[in-house]
């Protein structure tokens, strides 16, 4: 069974994230902030992930607590659902066209955690939503969940339509990488005996 639960609780933010690895896509994500709950709800339909998150964060202050430290709980229960990677295909990579945006991203699923970002937005609110927190929602998924993550921007003009490209791009990139490889029999897909 890949899944995993994970409670998480600091004097800014209190976090459950549940995954499914092998599900629908279904999600069920309770943040606070609009916009962040919209973009996980693409990514988990974009990458057959139930996703559920329920996050209480100091939003008297801002988002920030709370979208980073969802970021680091997802990671953690990603890290945990995938166990030792056996079977899986690790590696993923999509191009997502969404209107004027075009978002590539590539990943590995390599227990080393590296963040490449070349998303520029070109405003710095969507809504009330900070652009600046994307970023940091991504580099603590990648940091927590043992991610090479590769996030670079196309082209696009519409911040909103950047940052969905971004997160449904991850999406599939994610779908790919998770899912378990038929030719690998089980194997850990590593010459170096582990991940």
């Amino acid at each position: 069974m890949r899944r995993a639960e994970i409670s998480r609780k600091t004097a800014e933010t209190a976090i459950t994230v549940a995954v499914n690895l092998d599900g629908t896509g279904a999600y069920d994500n309770q943040t606070g902030v609009g916009f962040f709950d919209h973009m996980l709800d693409q990514l988990a339909r974009h990458s057959l992930i139930d996703l559920t998150v329920r996050a209480e964060g100091d939003l008297h202050i801002d988002d920030h607590h709370t979208v980073e430290d969802v970021g680091i709980a997802l990671g953690q229960a990603l890290a945990k659902a995938l166990g030792d990677k056996a079977g899986i295909r690790r590696y993923g990579h999509f191009r997502l066209a969404m209107d004027d945006a075009q978002v590539a991203c590539a990943l590995d699923l390599s227990a080393r955690p590296f963040l490449v970002w070349t998303l520029p937005f070109p405003t710095a609110k969507i809504g009330h939503f900070d652009t600046e927190l994307v970023r940091e929602f991504f580099q603590a998924l990648a940091n927590h969940g043992g991610i090479t993550l590769h996030v670079d921007l196309i082209h696009g003009l519409n911040s909103h339509h950047i940052a969905e490209a971004a997160f449904k791009a991850v999406a599939r990139a994610l779908r790919e990488a998770v899912e378990p490889d038929p030719r690998m029999a089980g194997a850990l897909p590593s010459t170096k005996g582990a991940l």
